[in-house]
C-alpha cells in the first residue's frame, strides 16, 4: 500500500480530463458546504486543498462571494481550473508541505486529504491548523475508521487512508481546534465521512 500511495499525483495527471468529465456536478455536498461556510464571514478567505478542476465545489464557493484560493498538486487539474476560472487564485501546492503566507477563515479538503497516508495526515493536520485564522474552520472528508483502502480514478487504483475519530480529535485539540461534527457514512452525502473542526477564537 505504501507504494500505491506514492502514485496518487500521477493518477490524477493521467486522468484529469476524464475525472472532470465524470465528476458529478449536481453538488450533493451542498448541505455540508453551507454548514462549512456558515462559520466564515462574508467575503472571507477559503483555501480549497485538492481543488481539482474547480468544478463544482470551488465554483460554488466563489459564487457565494468568498475569496477562494485553490491548491492542487496536479498540473493537469490546475490547468483545467485556470481554463474554467481564468481570474482565480490557483496554486500548485503539495498539502503535505503546506506553507502559505496567508491565513484562512476556512480550509477545505474534500475528497483529497484522504489520499495521504496516515503518517502524512498526522504531519499535515498541524500545518492546516496553523493556516487557520482565529475561529477558522476546517472541513475534511476522511474514512469511517482507522485504516487503508483503495478506490478508483478512471481505470487506475488509488490509495485512501484514515485515522480514527479519536486520533483526529486529539491531534486537532493539540493545535487549538475542536471537532464540532464528525459524521460517518452520511447517507445524504454519498456516504462520505465528514470532519468539521473549528480553531479557538484567539491564539493566546
Amino acid at each position: 500500500m505504501s507504494d500505491l500511495a506514492k502514485t496518487t499525483q500521477d493518477v490524477y495527471e493521467r486522468n484529469a480530463a476524464r475525472f472532470d468529465a465524470e465528476r458529478a456536478k449536481i453538488l450533493f455536498e451542498r448541505n455540508w458546504l453551507e454548514r462549512f461556510l456558515s462559520f466564515i464571514p462574508t467575503e472571507g478567505r477559503v483555501l480549497d486543498l485538492g481543488c481539482g478542476s474547480g468544478d463544482p465545489i470551488a465554483r460554488y464557493i466563489i459564487d457565494q462571494g468568498y475569496k477562494l484560493t485553490g491548491a492542487d498538486a496536479s498540473t493537469a487539474m490546475l490547468n483545467l481550473a485556470i481554463e474554467k476560472f481564468p481570474g482565480g487564485d490557483w496554486r500548485q501546492v503539495d498539502m503535505r508541505a503546506l506553507d502559505l503566507p496567508e491565513r484562512f477563515d476556512g480550509i477545505l479538503g474534500w475528497d483529497s486529504f484522504f489520499h495521504l497516508t496516515r503518517a502524512e495526515q498526522r504531519s499535515a493536520l498541524p500545518k492546516f491548523a496553523a493556516h487557520l485564522a482565529p475561529s477558522g474552520v476546517l472541513m475534511l472528508t476522511v474514512g469511517p475508521e482507522d485504516g487503508e483502502v483503495t478506490g478508483r480514478v478512471g481505470e487506475d487504483t488509488v490509495y485512501h487512508a484514515s485515522l480514527s475519530t479519536e486520533e483526529y480529535t486529539s491531534i486537532l485539540a493539540a493545535e487549538g481546534a475542536t471537532v464540532i461534527e464528525f459524521v460517518i457514512d452520511d447517507p445524504d452525502c454519498g456516504h462520505h465521512t465528514i470532519l468539521l473542526a473549528q480553531k479557538q477564537a484567539t491564539t493566546d
